[in-house]
């Protein structure tokens, strides 16, 4: 069953939804973000609009009012289906009501429901909801509002559901008949050095003369045509941190909301020496996307590849960065799956060589999007010994069974570790976010004119990393006070990534208000201890942000228990319920609904069905099927192929990582063969020759681009040592002098 994603054809038919107003408060490391929906009845009928709409994926959404004309009436958190059963009762009386729930198979789409609103009236429905902003690879912390709900796609034989996506109609971008405004305020414990933006903003207008408060907005006119990203850069950002709220007034004592939470942030030190040491095993098994989706442009601008064009380019730099000795496979998905080889084979010049022909002809040409199926078949293969699998998944997110997915990549998550991708607009991150987090990986996100390859090679950084193992958390708290953790244990930790804990701090201390945490953990064989000071007194005015995302993430670890059995599912649903009631927080299993009676009378004439639409890419005008390229250069678009020459140079390295002094070589250097071959020292050797002047051009010329090209560069080094070739200095200044270049031999770290 496929939305299909493109030009739909609208009834010619007035929308109620007229106005998106967001506001957004953020507190260092996570965000409360509140937004407010206007609706108009332009019908002559009494009408029932739904809108079905994006969330982040590890939102939480905590707040839900409806205002019909001056009278506001705020939801309350009930049980799913009893909810339902009230909505529908409410409805066929005649009296206004407003549900919101959660997608049974993804959680970052959620469905409202604005029920009978009389001809000409007007409603505002506000929801709020908590977030943890991500770490980007620039230090930056991204906070997404999700605009763009790209068709999802439903493998066939799967039941839709009730929250599922066929409610969900589409029109192009430029049409969205509803406008949407920005507004934040930003504080953090560290000056704020700037805030950026993937759409228009306002200049940042800073509050305080310490630069720790500051407000920025969207500038007027922004059409809700994309996903609009913020980017907050703080100073010192890696420095841990906990934050101490204190508990609800009205709650009681001993529950969630009625004792303290902490929210501790963790960036664990890697030492240097174990940092410069890269594993030569592993099993990498590269999984992309094939769906016809995957032929639309990375976005709007000129000379723009297409996804699966930037897919094969960034295949390109993974095979030639992988070390000798590794284990590798390659699986397209789409409708059907198709592997590159039966089984991983063992990483080679032959096998590189036959994998390259084979990214080469790869198209968007697989049908629709079901990832289920190819993991499937690679938990079903034996690992190999001594080989950790490391699996990279490629896709532009756009599946109907999220939940599914995930279920099945924890259950295997003791076996691998997944690394995530979401290509372009629209990809979901629950399923991008999830899979990494299930998979003990690292997600990453490529939209708008974000390059593809340094986001890939960052994640390569962390598959080829040591791995942190043996992780341990333990709290230390005065007498009187005890830990009850809400985060489940941390499985594995990256250099630069940060962790996130909760817990609930219960009872009095008579005396002491200071408590720590020490993490344990052992990193290429050796004991690691980071520890953490906090003092145990509330931080002021921090809302129940804390509270909210220690109850999301409590929520979601038990809904993930219940899916799974354990013969124990009664009792831990019946839990979820009770949390999500008490917190306010949405689950799988409740619903928000809210009543307004209209001074007892009930509303008068038969009821209308309205679907306002989601904002969707155009497709109609892409071609989707490329020609078949005639080197590894793969094209711009589908009708321009503009010749990289990084990519080329990188075409024609070894798989051991030398290159071969020939024509191709000359020419990405930009002399004849001739010229390259004369100034060469007498006694070394023409590979050793060639290689020299590779890596010579790499930090002359690219050092931009330092992070694409890192990996391969190493295996370069490596390799020349191996030679204990004489006159590597000579080399070097040979190569500088022919190039016009002037790179040390250090830096090149020969």
């Amino acid at each position: 069953m496929v939305n299909c994603c493109g030009l739909v054809t609208v009834k010619n038919e007035p929308v109620p939804l007229k106005s998106i107003a967001v506001e957004v408060s953020v507190q260092g490391h996570v965000a409360t973000v509140s937004s407010t929906l206007q609706y108009e009845n332009q019908e002559e009928s009494p009408l029932e609009a739904i809108f079905v709409f994006p969330l982040p994926g590890e939102a939480a959404v905590c707040r839900f009012s409806a205002k019909i004309g001056q009278t506001e009436v705020v939801a309350e958190v009930q049980e799913k289906q009893k909810a339902r059963e009230q909505y529908d009762d409410l409805l066929s009386s005649g009296q206004q009501a407003f549900l919101l729930e959660e997608s049974d198979e993804s959680p970052d789409v959620f469905k409202l429901s604005v029920g009978s609103l009389p001809p000409g009236e007007k409603a505002s429905v506000s929801l709020d909801y908590v977030t943890e902003l991500a770490v980007q690879a620039d230090d930056g912390l991204r906070l997404c509002l999700p605009a763009v709900l790209n068709p999802r796609y439903q493998p066939q034989g799967s039941d839709s559901g009730s929250g599922g996506s066929a409610l969900v109609s589409s029109v192009p971008a430029g049409s969205v008949p509803y406008s949407l405004s920005l507004s934040a305020r930003v504080s953090s414990p560290h000056p704020i050095c700037r805030v950026e933006s993937n759409c228009p903003l306002d200049p940042l207008n800073y509050l305080n003369t310490e630069k720790t408060q500051a407000t920025v907005s969207l500038a007027a006119g922004h059409q809700f045509d994309r996903d609009v990203e913020l980017l907050l850069y703080y100073q010192d950002t890696h420095q841990p941190a906990a934050i101490v709220e204190a508990a609800q007034t009205s709650a009681k004592p001993g529950s969630l909301m009625g004792d303290p939470v902490v929210m501790l942030s963790l960036y664990p030190e890697f030492p240097n020496d174990v940092m410069s040491s890269m594993t030569s095993l592993g099993e990498f098994l590269f999984v992309v996307d094939r769906s016809g989706s995957m032929s639309c442009l990375m976005h709007n601008g000129s000379g723009v590849q297409d996804r699966i064009g930037s897919a094969r380019d960034t295949l390109l730099l993974l095979l030639k960065s992988l070390p000798m000795g590794c284990y590798f496979n390659i699986i397209g998905f789409g409708s059907r799956y198709e592997s590159f080889y039966p089984k991983s084979v063992e990483y080679s010049q032959k096998t590189m060589d036959e994998a390259l022909q084979k990214v080469k002809a790869m198209r968007a040409d697989l049908g629709g999007t079901e990832i289920l199926q190819p993991l499937k078949h690679i938990y079903s293969q034996p690992c190999l010994p001594d080989q950790p699998r490391q699996l990279f998944l490629f896709t532009d997110g756009e599946v109907g069974n999220t939940k599914e997915v995930l279920d099945l990549v924890k259950a295997n998550a003791g076996s691998h570790r997944c690394f995530s991708f979401g290509i372009g607009e629209g990809a979901s991150s629950a399923l991008i976010f999830g899979v990494a987090k299930q998979g003990g990986g690292h997600a990453q996100f490529i939209t708008g004119q974000d390059r593809m390859q340094p986001k890939v090679m960052q994640s390569l950084r962390f598959a080829l990393q040591p791995a942190v193992v043996d992780i341990s958390v333990k709290w230390n708290v005065p007498k009187g006070v005890s830990v009850t953790p809400l985060s489940p244990p941390i499985r594995v930790l990256f250099q630069g990534q940060r962790a996130l804990l909760y817990a609930q701090l219960t009872g009095k201390s008579s005396g002491d208000t200071e408590g720590s945490v020490t993490v344990k953990y052992s990193l290429a064989e050796q004991p690691v201890e980071n520890q953490l000071s906090f003092s145990l007194k509330p931080a002021e005015d921090t809302g129940l942000t804390v509270h909210r995302l220690g109850a999301r993430t409590l929520i979601r670890s038990l809904e993930m228990e219940e899916r799974q059995g354990d013969g124990k599912k009664k009792g831990v649903q019946e839990k979820v319920v009770e949390l999500s009631v008490q917190s306010g927080v949405s689950s799988v299993f409740t619903a928000f609904i809210a009543v307004h009676k209209v001074d007892g009378e009930a509303v008068q004439g038969p009821m209308l069905l309205r679907q306002v639409p989601t904002p969707s890419q155009v497709v109609t005008v892409l071609t989707i099927c490329c020609p078949v390229p005639s080197d590894l250069d793969c094209p711009a678009t589908s009708s321009n192929p503009v010749k990289d020459p990084l990519l080329q140079l990188i075409s024609l390295q070894k798989a051991s990582g030398s290159w071969v002094l020939e024509a191709a070589l000359a020419e990405v250097l930009g002399k004849t063969e001739e010229e390259v071959a004369k100034p060469k020292p007498a006694p070394v050797d023409q590979e050793v020759w060639a290689t020299v002047l590779a890596l010579v051009w790499l930090y002359g010329f690219k050092m931009e681009a330092q992070e694409e090209w890192q990996f391969l560069a190493m295996k370069a080094v490596s390799w020349i040592q191996a030679q204990k070739a004489a006159s590597v200095s000579e080399c070097v200044q040979a190569g500088n002098t022919l190039l016009g270049c002037q790179v040390q031999k250090d830096t090149l770290g020969l």
